[in-house]
């Protein structure tokens, strides 16, 4: 018989077992079986590994006590306390937060230790340490801004407005970023600094780049310290945060493209505003714990606008980071502008909809870039591609055989097309393989059909070829099948603006649309803004293009596409409104972009969705529409609110007294008048199903910002089976700043086959100069998920 013996190796503490063969008498039986039992456990044991994590943890300041003389003497203190002997590995604090909340952030953790820290005085709450993902020229005309009228001039181009980027860090050395212009002081409230680090010399900030720095203890944290995890510096590697960066205040530099499109003077939307740069995006990863320490040091450093593009989804407000932050920073007078994620077109895919945050969607403009296919007939078709060369396919032979032009095979395609130009076969999904497997052929064009969206607004072309639509291919392949030795050339480079009959904006597919899951009590996105194929500054380390399988091309300005681009854009304007009307507040300036964005595209006619099969845009997918920087400078009317405002909504939502306080960080706000409605510039509402008629009343104040007396009267366009008033329908308004108070009640039988229904009210000032839009939106309560929310 064969017995076998665990023994404890413990150098390495593993189990060795050796197995004999002998002959035991019955009475040493049960010894052998015990023996292995323990030795069994013991291994168990040794092997059980506690689970450590970080941790960020909201704190009460006023239960500090008074022997601590700061909170991160205090705090240290408390995880100090925390140690344990048996230990190898004791927690650290990573993060001290002062602004954007009161707590920190702390690295190996224990269950046991995290149950301690609960019994602490002072505690408030605690949860994970998370990560998210980045949301990722011409486009200042698109929004009408120009130098003769308007918001440009108004707002001196946002000269010495300070923008905060929380990103992927900047490329100092790009044009975008030279203060050719700039003043050279800066404001007396910015109290920031630039944090020198590996390639990165404080001395490269400049008049125009007047903040740098980087948090890097999360991900550092999460890796065990591996410095490629974040290396110390606030140099972008990833090109996002350049990219965005010089979208919101990029300096003016002429000759600017991406390999010939988009040629032009690129420069950001507040072209004269300061940049100050937070580095939380790493290779490895987004974590919160470093953004919330990006976002608390922006506070402190005295920026007037936040601009982040990155967001945590399916989050609660009073553990979201982006929404603990900018609720410190509404309280400032700082506005944040927030990308609301790249899930679209699903409804609920949203991000970032936090109620005292401007929430941006994306849409696409009046431009494209492509590309002009000439067949040997003479026949022409304008198509789309991105291929980032001039390059020669002049008169070829063009191929398409059945067998290879499904372009799923490299090697088929090298044998049967070889120095051809081939066409490939129409495809519903992605076209993306067959450009893939063309790139790796010895095809010298090719012509892809399609009429997938997401070509035309993400799309790369890594070989010499065009997009066409699946009404042009069929004459093309016509053309080939019916001639004899069939050619073509094609045409690239080519940059057309207004050209033709394309709609513009058009909400992007990729953009994603409410309700908000954290709080759908507010309707998000609230606006949008131009976010495919943005031309901004690039890091020239990485490649902005690719040919074939292995040739990369390096550029110092790259098209980028994604919410991520478009929120940039509303940071821009923010920062102009900012200069033009710094008496507003946080909520004023979101109001003026919500009420004054155009719902309407370049032919007249209402926004449309971007697909194969475009429909009608609602505002869960474009908020109010797309802004309008011109005449958000004088909205006429404005709907504000305080702190205490939105603190009122979460109590209504049921908030606990500790999920408010990880929030607000102070007992001076109260629950005593919990409501839903919030002083919001649109409106929505939710229903069961459609046997049941939805009905919402909401009261809502106005402020005139106007100049002299005015009278302004409700118009209301509403959708089939909807009963809608206003109490009173007309406000008259005797000087600036006046408030006045309407009610307005909805009541609506929805139809089976939709989901969502929508409107619009209307102020309309008597002289017809001012019309004040809110979008109104009703859709089914299960929309949301989010149990907390209230639906």
């Amino acid at each position: 018989m064969f017995w076998c013996k665990t023994s404890l190796v413990s150098s390495n503490s593993q189990a060795s077992f050796t197995c004999t063969s002998k002959t035991m008498k019955s009475k040493n039986l049960s010894h052998i079986i015990i023996l292995s039992i323990l030795s069994l456990l013991c291994l168990c044991n040794s092997k059980r590994v506690v689970e450590r994590a970080t941790y960020i943890v909201h704190m009460d300041k006023s239960h500090m006590p008074k022997v601590f003389t700061s909170q991160h003497h205090w705090y240290s203190s408390t995880v100090t306390s925390l140690d344990s002997a048996t230990q190898r590995e004791n927690p650290s604090i990573l993060y001290s937060y002062d602004n954007a909340l009161h707590g920190f952030s702390v690295s190996l953790l224990s269950p046991h230790q995290l149950e301690t820290l609960k019994q602490t005085p002072g505690f408030i709450s605690a949860y994970r340490d998370r990560t998210t993902t980045l949301d990722t020229t011409q486009t200042y005309g698109f929004l009408s801004l120009n130098h003769s009228h308007g918001l440009w001039p108004a707002s001196n181009y946002g000269q010495n407005v300070v923008v905060a980027v929380i990103d992927s860090g900047i490329w100092p050395e790009s044009d975008s970023f030279r203060d050719d212009g700039m003043l050279t002081q800066t404001p007396s409230t910015w109290k920031g600094t630039c944090e020198g680090g590996q390639r990165f010399d404080p001395s490269l900030c400049n008049s125009k780049l007047v903040g740098a720095r980087y948090f890097n203890k999360g991900v550092l944290a999460a890796h065990d310290g591996d410095a490629k995890a974040g290396a110390n510096s606030v140099r972008d590697t990833e090109g996002h945060g350049t990219h965005t960066s010089s979208t919101v205040a990029g300096n003016y530099v002429n000759g600017a493209s991406f390999f010939g499109y988009a040629k032009g003077t690129a420069r950001g939307i507040a072209p004269r505003a300061k940049i100050a740069v937070y580095k939380v995006a790493w290779p490895r990863g987004v974590y919160s714990s470093d953004v919330l320490a990006g976002l608390d040091q922006a506070i402190a450093d005295g920026v007037d606008v936040i601009s982040i593009s990155m967001g945590f989804d399916t989050v609660p407000l009073y553990e979201d980071p982006v929404a603990v932050a900018a609720f410190s920073a509404l309280e400032k007078g700082v506005v944040v502008s927030a990308s609301a994620g790249n899930g679209g077109p699903s409804l609920g895919s949203l991000h970032n909809g936090i109620p005292w945050v401007l929430t941006v969607g994306a849409s696409n403009t009046e431009r494209s870039f492509g590309g002009t296919l000439i067949l040997g007939n003479g026949k022409r078709f304008s198509g789309w591609t991105l291929f980032p060369a001039s390059a020669a396919v002049n008169d070829l032979p063009l191929v398409y055989r059945n067998n290879a032009s499904a372009c799923d095979s490299s090697k088929l395609l090298s044998r049967v097309a070889r120095g051809s130009i081939v066409i490939c076969d129409s495809v519903t999904d992605d076209v993306n393989q067959q450009i893939e497997r063309v790139s790796s052929s010895e095809v010298y064009g090719a012509i892809f059909i399609t009429s997938d969206p997401k070509v035309f607004e993400m799309g790369t072309m890594t070989c010499p070829g065009v997009v066409i639509s699946p009404e042009d291919g069929e004459d093309v392949i016509k053309y080939a099948r019916g001639t004899r030795r069939p050619s073509a050339t094609i045409k690239f480079q080519e940059t057309h603006v207004g050209i033709g009959t394309k709609r513009a904006p058009t909400v992007a597919t990729y953009s994603s649309r409410g309700p908000s899951w954290g709080c759908p009590w507010t309707l998000k996105p609230d606006v949008m803004a131009p976010g495919s194929s943005i031309l901004a500054a690039w890091v020239p380390d990485l490649p902005a293009a690719q040919i074939g399988p292995n040739v990369l091309l390096n550029n110092e300005y790259n098209l980028l596409s994604g919410t991520s681009m478009a929120c940039p854009h509303a940071s821009g304007v923010v920062a102009l409104l900012k200069n033009a009307h710094p008496e507003w507040s946080a909520s004023a300036i979101r109001s003026a972009l919500t009420t004054t964005a155009n719902p309407l595209d370049n032919t007249g006619k209402p926004i449309e969705e971007n697909g194969e099969f475009p429909q009608r845009a609602s505002p869960l997918a474009m908020g109010a529409g797309l802004i309008d920087p011109n005449r958000a400078l004088d909205p006429g009317l404005v709907y504000d609110a305080t702190p205490q405002d939105y603190v009122d909504l979460l109590c209504a939502m049921n908030f606990t007294q500790a999920q408010i306080l990880a929030i607000t960080r102070s007992k001076a706000y109260n629950c005593s008048k919990p409501s839903y409605d919030l002083n919001y510039p649109s409106f929505v509402a939710f229903y069961a199903n459609e046997r049941v008629t939805a009905e919402r009343k909401f009261r809502r104040t106005v402020t005139y910002v106007g100049d002299g007396p005015a009278a302004y009267t409700a118009r209301v366009s509403s959708f089939n089976g909807t009963a809608i008033t206003v109490s009173p329908n007309r406000l008259v308004f005797k000087k600036k700043y006046e408030k006045r108070k309407f009610v307005f009640t909805l009541k609506s039988q929805m139809d089976k086959e939709y989901a969502v229904a929508f409107g619009a009210l209307e102020w309309v000032e008597e002289t017809g100069r001012h019309v004040v839009r809110s979008p109104v939106v009703v859709v089914r309560r299960n929309t949301v998920s989010n149990p907390q929310s209230g639906i």
